[in-house]
């Protein structure tokens, strides 16, 4: 059970990255009446005392790293030098990993547990401006610099800033469940996107970040994910051409409006499949698929397991069934 996290800031701390954990175990939320529960959460460093920041202002850091040393979770947020690794930090990293703690790297911090050895053998990322040289300085070490983030038996790197934000909520509702997360995640204003437990579950959601001209169209497109829609009918909602809209669409969220949706789909399918009792054949008909066959193919292609082996999975992971949320009308396909 995830209860004690301890995250490690040295100096040049980046404060952004440092502030996704705070804000996500940091905050007491247990009065939400969701199940959330209020963290143990600690920040130390290798010498207690003044830690400065990257932009300027300082820390001040009480806690040495024997902060660490029980916690559920370690966490090591990006600072300057990162090929330099203290050796009290290095053998703090090992000893949590040793006794079955999480390990997680917010950004380019995945240059430090590489440089502490924890990476060799194992998937990891890290933001994509990095992930060429972090290939190149570790060759041990398999980067995908193509998602949000990696689990590989307890050890968690995440990609660029906000990616941090999908990681923590990825550990906490492989923790704590679905609903916790949920409920972390509406507090915070951002998606509660939803990847499995396992290396093999990575996730790939669509984020409303960067998404201007479109960010309205792209609500209502999640909100109603069960409409059966074209590119004419989308182009149309927005006043552009389907040229303009196509090429406006890709560039805001790199998909074409099919796989966007279809990702969307996926995403509501795993969802239910966590939170409900419902069948195949109404889960496909709630998120728009209209056909288990079809739900069996985009979910497998996407999560890589079939959603009946999914719900195997997550059923004991915390999630509450019977819940079912936002049911919509039955549709066949997705923009064509």
């Amino acid at each position: 059970m995830l209860k004690t996290v301890a995250v490690v800031v040295l100096p040049g701390a980046a404060p952004f990255e440092f502030g996704v954990v705070c804000e996500v175990f940091g905050l007491d939320r247990s009065d939400r009446g969701t199940g959330v529960p209020a963290f143990d959460f600690r920040i130390c460093t290798t010498v207690p005392g003044v830690v400065s920041s990257k932009l300027g202002f300082s820390l001040n850091v009480p806690l040495g790293l024997e902060a660490a040393a029980d916690a559920d979770l370690v966490v090591v947020a990006p600072y300057q030098q990162m090929d330099q690794v203290p050796d009290e930090l290095r053998d703090a990293l090992h000893a949590a990993h040793a006794r079955g703690a999480w390990v997680l790297s917010v950004c380019s911090a995945a240059f430090v547990l590489a440089e502490a050895g924890l990476l060799d053998g194992r998937r990891a990322t890290t933001h994509w401006q990095y992930s060429h040289q972090l290939a190149a300085n570790y060759p041990q070490i398999e980067v995908d610099e193509n998602v949000l983030y990696v689990e590989d038996d307890r050890i968690i790197t995440s990609a660029g800033t906000a990616a941090g934000i999908d990681a923590c909520l990825h550990l906490v509702r492989t923790e704590l469940g679905a609903s916790v997360a949920t409920a972390i995640a509406r507090d915070m204003v951002v998606p509660p996107h939803r990847a499995g437990g396992q290396a093999q579950y990575i996730d790939r959601p669509m984020s409303l970040a960067g998404c201007h001209t479109l960010k309205d169209l792209l609500v209502w497109l999640d909100e109603n994910l069960a409409q059966d829609v074209t590119v004419a009918q989308l182009a149309d909602r927005v006043h552009m051409s389907e040229r303009t809209f196509a090429r406006r669409f890709r560039a805001e969220t790199g998909a074409t409006p099919a796989a966007w949706i279809n990702a969307q789909r996926v995403l509501r399918a795993q969802e239910l499949l966590e939170e409900s009792d419902l069948n195949i054949d109404e889960i496909a008909r709630i998120t728009g698929f209209g056909q288990a066959v079809l739900l069996r193919h985009h979910f497998a292609k996407s999560v890589g397991v079939s959603p009946a082996a999914y719900r195997r999975t997550f059923r004991g992971s915390g999630a509450a069934g019977g819940a079912v949320t936002r049911d919509r009308q039955p549709a066949a396909s997705a923009a064509r």
